[in-house]
């Protein structure tokens, strides 16, 4: 049997319940202690720099930008690449793992959430996650949410206030909810 961490990003469904759970409340508490810590200080880039190093458990460059507050209920799988741009109050739940390609910016009070509950009332105990991809150059607008499995192709740009329920094309605008392309790039 594969451990809960595996099971958990590798989709399968998994409950509160599971015998093997406190491993995920475990990261999950040390994340909150972490984000808490870091959303109730004035810090400088370097401090933000080793408080995001630190939840994610992977080094970032001195390009890589984010402005607290910050929320995760996970942390640890969470990727991002060269020159990337956080703005404040982002919420990203992590658990199927968000991976931020190179020179993405992500605007204020976006949320990128990787995991949900089953909809029958017996399912709702159980999380099921699924990754959220940013790929290059991508613009995630104010207050957009993207929803588990989503990958946003290069160059694209997902208007403010969007809902993505589906994958984006590289080089095009989405915005609605659910967010339709409305423009191409090239």
């Amino acid at each position: 049997m594969k451990d809960i961490l595996e099971r958990d990003k590798s989709g399968e469904p998994v409950s509160c319940d599971d015998p093997d759970y406190p491993k995920i409340k475990k990261i999950i508490l040390e994340a909150e202690r972490l984000t808490q810590e870091m959303n109730t200080q004035v810090l400088d880039c370097n401090e933000v720099r080793e408080f995001f190093s630190r939840l994610t458990g992977q080094p970032v460059g001195e390009d890589f930008v984010l402005w607290p507050p910050f929320y995760t209920d996970f942390g640890k799988n969470i990727r991002v690449g060269k020159n990337v741009f956080i703005n404040h109050a982002c919420t990203f739940m992590d658990r199927g793992g968000i991976s931020i390609g190179d020179n993405a910016y992500i605007g204020p009070k976006v949320c990128l959430i990787t995991e949900n509950h089953g909809i029958a009332p017996s399912e709702r105990r159980m999380l099921t996650s699924r990754p959220v991809t940013l790929c290059n150059n991508v613009w995630i607008g104010a207050g957009a949410i993207v929803l588990p499995g989503v990958t946003v192709g290069e160059n694209a740009v997902v208007g403010a206030g969007s809902v993505v329920t589906h994958d984006v094309p590289p080089d095009t605008v989405v915005a609605g909810n659910p967010a339709r392309v409305i423009k191409s790039l090239l």
